[in-house]
């Protein structure tokens, strides 16, 4: 199977044949480098053979990618005509029937995906960029690895580890579900429209077995939001609201192991997922 890239003029037709206009207000932005979408998918390791699910596919440049690589594809997307288009747009660049499946849905609120996927891949929206990664994450176990290309604050955000001033609620919810690490820059004139904000890759690994209970990690995100709304405070302050003082905040974070003094930005997940622990044991 020879499957043929999206140039930068064909990108812009299919955006006229199909009335649609990106608007950077929605963060929507479309590749019209092929160089980019194989580092893309250069960065995610992906393998013929593999299935790989991708998030807002739009006119369809890193799909193709991903296809040229030999994996097949289920495409996420949420817009109607662009769901519609992307199966005929493959077709004509050569890719052969079976390897595309086309899902035509909200990806916060899929629930089920066809085959499995192992791998993700996506150029993701800015403003719904954390909730679809943690919605995959949560939802589809099957999910091993994958490489986003998102703003690059939130990319720095993913891979943040304790004690740096961006480490917050994304740096630790991502963390319950694997190794975070940037996996490569990109330049904003690949884009059409231009953004306004730069863009980095950032990949993850799914760590091996189960962290925890379905609730205890509700519990240990509650803790997280709780911890880092009040980032400046100790954690006994900082939490004495879910557990119901400062007193009751401080033996559960003993119990834990953890200072009651301490600040949010201070602990990493596993030491979250002890408090949560601890208190579900009272």
């Amino acid at each position: 199977m020879t499957v043929t890239l999206l140039g930068a003029t064909e990108i812009r037709s299919l955006a006229a044949e199909l009335d649609v206009t990106p608007t950077k207000k929605l963060g929507q932005n479309f590749v019209v480098d092929a160089n980019t979408v194989r580092k893309i998918v250069y960065a995610a390791r992906v393998q013929p053979g593999e299935h790989v699910v991708e998030v807002g596919p739009g006119l369809g440049s890193l799909t193709l990618a991903i296809l040229e690589a030999g994996a097949s594809v289920t495409a996420v997307e949420i817009d109607h005509r662009l769901a519609a288009r992307l199966p005929r747009t493959a077709a004509d660049h050569g890719v052969e029937p079976g390897m595309l499946t086309v899902v035509d849905a909200d990806a916060l609120r899929v629930t089920e995906l066809p085959g499995e996927p192992t791998v993700l891949v996506a150029n993701l929206p800015y403003n719904i960029s954390v909730p679809v990664l943690l919605h995959f994450l949560e939802t589809f176990d099957h999910l091993q690895r994958g490489v986003v290309m998102v703003q690059a604050e939130v990319a720095e955000r993913l891979a943040a580890k304790p004690g740096s001033k961006i480490y917050g609620t994304p740096s630790v919810k991502a963390a319950w579900y694997g190794e975070w690490k940037l996996a490569g820059t990109v330049s904003r004139q690949v884009f059409w429209p231009v953004p306004n904000v730069d863009s980095l890759l950032v990949g993850f690994d799914r760590a091996a077995g189960e962290r925890g209970s379905i609730d205890e990690r509700r519990r240990t995100f509650q803790i997280v939001d709780a911890a880092f709304n009040q980032r400046r405070k100790m954690l006994r302050q900082a939490l004495s609201g879910i557990f119901g003082s400062s007193a009751a905040a401080s033996e559960i974070l003993e119990a834990a192991g953890v200072a009651p003094t301490a600040r949010g930005e201070d602990l990493t997940v596993d030491d979250y997922q002890r408090i949560a622990g601890a208190n579900l044991a009272r």
